[in-house]
């Protein structure tokens, strides 16, 4: 990479698509600019509507695009659900340089040949994720070029996905007018920024509790090893509250934000706000123990089935307890009820960079994070295109999408 390249990543999930746009100057990251838009079209974690999650990416697009000054055409997307699926393979190549050293090129032919596995006609491989390279029966080799060697394996963990799935979302952002660079899970990005490397080494749960799904990762021996998605999250209190104080959902999602407690004993009883309830025309008050009181069996209940699916996959004992994130965590009081009833070790990560330091943000940054760290496919991560300071709108609106000779331009000059 240059020493100042620019990286974009879009996490669409179920209630904000997010795109965030970070520098990389000399090996360290810079968040310049954040678009967030309401998320239409997504359900549970998945597109359930393709026109309006595509003017939900291009609303969050717009929205990073002003902040910074800049055109966005190249994005890096996120991917979750509970069609992913992890393998491990195993690749063998002999090294190919005269002088028996090893370079990139040998790397990317070893990687090759871990991807080559029995898959079912209906999943896709998404990405391998190399867990540990071995040169001519020397273990543990985190990064093998320059060595000397004859023969060049890894051991690696390959990620796939199913079609339907993979190829709606990027037919979301291809008709939001962008260009995809890369799919990233984000539960592996994810762990990269906010594990340290003794949490994974040692085992441990990194759970990503979102609007509407929960994904839960599983790191041991400094791996990704297991992942599972539950279709749970902050919706379901969102929808309790509506339910309980008779209103409409956009209201209980803002009196939650704004109101929120996870535990009846911290609220206070002197915290009165009105709500307009459906089907009357007069307000009603309520204090913040009433709502803790609807708030805090839901969030108990989350904890308790994201317990019972930890112990299903079997490391519900983890040594390096449970690291939570998503935006769902950031409400007073869930932190103490996560560590009661998970009966383990729990703390909350938070990204820590300027302007997006919420839980709800780590995705995103973690995927600028990841592809600075460990995308090596392509010279360039993103390309960008400097706007005029004034009249962005017009300059914007002409572009349009390019034609089948600037297509082909563009082409080529990749391998130019």
């Amino acid at each position: 990479m240059s020493s100042n390249d620019i990286i974009v990543s879009l996490d669409i999930g179920t209630s904000k698509v997010r795109a965030i746009i970070g520098e990389m100057n000399n090996g360290a990251i810079n968040i310049i600019g954040v678009g967030s838009a309401d998320s239409e079209g997504i359900r549970k974690g998945a597109i359930v509507d393709i026109d309006q999650t595509v003017h939900s990416i291009r609303s969050a697009i717009d929205h990073a695009e002003r902040m910074v000054g800049i055109q966005i055409s190249e994005v890096y997307v996120g991917i979750a659900g509970n069609h992913i699926a992890l393998q491990s393979s195993h690749g063998v190549v002999a090294v190919s340089n005269e002088d028996r050293e090893i370079g990139e090129e040998d790397i990317e032919r070893v990687l090759q040949a871990a991807k080559v596995i029995a898959l079912p006609p209906e999943r896709e491989i998404i990405g391998v994720v190399p867990n540990q390279y071995v040169v001519d029966g020397l273990e543990g080799i985190q990064d093998p070029r320059g060595m000397i060697g004859v023969r060049l394996e890894v051991e690696a963990t390959i990620i796939t996905g199913t079609k339907t799935s993979i190829h709606n979302l990027l037919r979301c952002v291809e008709k939001s007018g962008l260009r995809v660079s890369g799919i990233v899970l984000m539960s592996l990005a994810s762990g990269q920024l906010c594990l340290s490397k003794d949490e994974k080494t040692v085992g441990t749960l990194l759970v990503d509790i979102g609007a509407g799904a929960t994904t839960i990762a599983v790191y041991e021996e400094g791996s990704l090893i297991a992942t599972s998605t539950l279709p749970i999250g902050g919706e379901y209190i969102t929808n309790d509250i509506s339910i309980g104080l008779r209103t409409q959902l956009d209201i209980a999602e803002k009196i939650k934000l704004k109101f929120g407690c996870a535990i009846i004993d911290d609220a206070a009883a002197d915290q009165i706000f009105k709500v307009n309830r459906m089907g009357s025309n007069v307000d009603k008050e309520y204090s913040q123990v009433d709502l803790a009181h609807i708030i805090e069996p839901r969030v108990q209940e989350i904890f308790q089935l994201i317990r019972a699916e930890a112990h299903r996959l079997g490391y519900g004992e983890a040594p390096g307890g449970y690291v939570l994130t998503g935006g769902a965590v950031s409400m007073p009081g869930v932190l103490e009820i996560a560590q009661m009833e998970l009966e383990n070790s729990v703390r909350m990560a938070v990204p820590d960079f300027i302007g997006v330091r919420d839980p709800a943000y780590m995705s995103g940054v973690g995927i600028i994070h990841y592809v600075s760290k460990f995308a090596r496919q392509r010279p360039s991560t993103a390309t960008v295109k400097k706007l005029p300071a004034v009249s962005k709108k017009s300059s914007s609106a002409k572009e349009g999408k390019p034609g089948l000779f600037e297509r082909i331009k563009n082409y080529l000059s990749e391998f130019i």
